[in-house]
């Protein structure tokens, strides 16, 4: 693992999400090396061309000190394109810094990350009064995991953490992203975590240039007669828009709060 400091000259960036007006990343690059992640874009403007995503990390060292005033109604996400809570986050303690620096101002605040290593801060979350916590969980499975996300912490242990957040009193979602056909068990994820989570966001599984060898590789090792419906995933509009109608029908019908960011390549 390659890891470099760096300074820069703000941490707070304009967002592209829909539905927040800034982004913070305390880290550049991501230990969990998922093979599936789309951040991997990134490497084009950060100078890691030709590194392997999942093997550097920039530590954003003089970040904290960059978060001066804040709008008390802007809405903040932390972690669009890299993991706040990501092993290091342990030592450099950059997400916390963050995050004592945003307390005095109460913006709204969206974490997403797949890591315990959030629980830490407990008591620092609680001291905002609009925070929600979102733990990714793309797959139930322990063992395809650990293949598709070798160096994140296990769906089991992501579902504890769940747990332990809601139990403190901090508005959680599960994130089922991204969802792999006839890996993912989308029905028995929502029944595992329904009762200990406020709500479910959903995203699609989407097979790009920089990560189909890797994806198509773990369905051949697993579910070999697959591979052509994978290949062809980025076009099945069709597929995804039944997915989409039955975890309507679920969450409608049981209650549940949900919101769909699904979308389709070309």
């Amino acid at each position: 693992m390659k890891i470099s400091r760096k300074k820069v000259k703000s941490l707070l960036t304009k967002s592209n999400l829909p539905e927040a007006d800034y982004v913070i990343n305390p880290y550049t690059g991501c230990q969990h090396g998922c093979i599936y992640c789309y951040a991997d874009f990134m490497k084009r403007f950060t100078g890691h061309v030709g590194e392997k995503w999942g093997e550097f990390v920039d530590i954003k060292e003089n970040g904290p000190e960059t978060i001066k005033k804040i709008n008390p109604n802007s809405t903040i996400v932390i972690g669009s394109v890299t993991d706040p809570y990501q092993s290091i986050e342990k030592k450099e303690e950059i997400t916390r810094k963050c995050l004592q620096k945003l307390t005095p101002h109460q913006p709204k605040i969206e974490i997403i990350t797949k890591s315990s290593l959030i629980l830490r801060d407990i008591n620092l979350l609680k001291q905002f009064n609009n925070l929600k916590v979102g733990l990714s969980i793309g797959i139930l499975n322990d063992r395809y995991a650990k293949e598709l996300e070798p160096n994140a912490p296990s769906p089991t242990q992501r579902l504890e953490t769940i747990k332990k957040l809601k139990k403190a009193g901090i508005h959680t979602y599960l994130f089922m992203s991204p969802i792999f056909p006839e890996f993912s068990e989308i029905e028995n994820l929502i029944d595992e975590a329904k009762n200990y989570v406020d709500e479910f966001y959903f995203e699609n599984l989407n097979v790009r240039a920089n990560n189909q060898k890797a994806i198509l590789d773990f369905v051949a090792k697993h579910k070999p007669e697959l591979v052509n419906f994978y290949r062809n995933l980025a076009k099945n509009r069709g597929y995804w828009d039944k997915i989409e109608k039955d975890i309507r029908e679920k969450c409608d019908e049981e209650g549940i709060k949900y919101k769909i960011f699904f979308h389709h390549g070309k």
